[in-house]
Order: structure tokens, then sequence, then C-alpha cells
């Protein structure tokens, strides 16, 4: 196994949400901004690795978190900026600067209020399988 392509996989991720017209605007990080933020942004968030490989060669699969959090009321602005994040990341692989993405599938969205009702947060779930 190898954990090889996570920080290439990351960057890549970055870019293709970076470079998405559906996300122009929208902030997007990979660490939550001093006091929380404020305003609809995109985090990219944490992942779990699971080695993949096989007599071919090295491979993991990364499931990999990408969260929307919105102070917008109610859940379309969220939920608008999330079916973009989607749309993007299974669009088609990024290219990766070590490794090669095989494809990035859409596993699952969980959409939640937090603090007391003034923040929404969909947490979009992929699972990217990478050769290396």
């Amino acid at each position: 196994m190898s954990y090889g392509a996570a920080a290439a996989l990351q960057a890549a991720i970055y870019g293709v949400l970076a470079a998405s017209p559906a996300l122009a605007g929208v902030v997007i990080v990979d660490a939550l901004p001093p006091g929380g933020g404020s305003g609809t942004f995109v985090l990219i968030g944490p992942e779990d690795v699971l080695d993949r490989s096989d007599k071919s060669g090295g491979g993991a699969e990364h499931r990999f978190s990408v969260s929307v959090i919105s102070d917008a009321t109610g859940f379309l602005a969220a939920k608008v900026v999330a079916v973009a994040v989607s749309d993007a990341l299974v669009a088609a692989p990024p290219v990766l600067t070590r490794g090669r993405v095989v494809g990035i599938t859409f596993v699952k969205a969980v959409a939640k209020r937090l603090k007391d009702g003034a923040v929404r947060r969909v947490d979009l779930t992929f699972r990217a399988r990478v050769e290396l």
C-alpha cells in the first residue's frame, strides 16, 4: 500500500474545484477559516485510505470528504454548491502529479444544521481509486 498520492490527490481536487465555472466566487479551503468562516464555502476534509495494490502495481482507495458550509437561510444555497462540487469531481478523473486516478465516484451526502440552525453543512463523501 502507498499513501504516496495523497498530497497529489488533494491538490488535484482543489484544482478541479477552483477551475469549475459553477463554483466561481466560492472560497475553497482545507482548514476552517478563523472564527468558523461566514458566507458559503467549500472545505476539503478528511480521508481514509485503503490498500488496493495488486500484482500489476501499487494502488490505493481514497475515501474523502468535501463539505459545503453556509450561513445562508435554508439549505438551498449549500445544496446548489454541493451539486456543483459533486458534478465537478465526478465529471472526469483529475490529473495527478504522482500516480493516476482511475476514477472518482460519489458515495453519499449528509445535510445537517449546525449552531442552533444558523449554519447549514452538506458533507459529501467520494471514493477515488488511485494507481501508483
